[in-house]
């Protein structure tokens, strides 16, 4: 018994059963090809949640506080303004006060909360609410003259405006 190499399928069955193999070898490669396309869109979509997630999960990670952070302002205001109420005034009170403020700004600084005190400084509606204006040849119209408190930002988001005198012309 010899034995001779088969011939393929195409050889033996003609011309005619080249085509439809053809056909179909053409249709699979194209289903192939939107298969890989489908799943590199879907890594792509994957990738792209799992970034907005990440973005999603750090803003609130560096805004958890704000809540807190934000009642605590009247305290800082409070002590703020009894230190200016008692001037120029010496002694274990007065140090305590100091002492007390300093911890909570540095608490607060710690926490990316960050004052606006912006006397001079051109009036800006994103961080700054116009109580009053006034006339000055001191300031530049549109600037800054007083502020009656100061306003706040957390990492860079405003917590708080501050409120402002602004000067205008003469």
């Amino acid at each position: 018994m010899t034995t001779e190499p088969m011939p393929d399928a195409a050889q033996t069955a003609g011309p005619e059963a080249t085509s439809p193999l053809a056909a179909e070898l053409e249709t699979v490669q194209a289903e192939l090809a939107r298969l890989r396309e489908d799943t590199l869109r879907e890594r792509a979509d994957l990738d792209n949640q799992r970034k907005r997630l990440e973005r999603e999960r750090d803003q609130a990670r560096k805004f958890a506080n704000e809540r807190l952070l934000g009642d605590l302002l009247p305290v800082i205001d409070s002590l703020e303004a009894g230190l200016n109420a008692a001037g120029n005034e010496t002694g274990a009170l007065r140090e305590g006060m100091e002492l007390t403020l300093k911890q909570l700004l540095k608490v607060a600084a710690d926490n990316g909360l960050t004052a606006v005190d912006p006397v001079g400084q051109p009036f800006n509606p994103e961080h700054h609410q116009a109580m009053s204006t006034v006339e000055t040849d001191q300031h530049a119209p549109g600037h800054v003259v007083q502020v009656y408190q100061k306003g706040w930002l957390l990492n860079e988001r405003l917590l708080r405006p501050a409120l402002v005198v602004v000067s205008k012309q003469d």
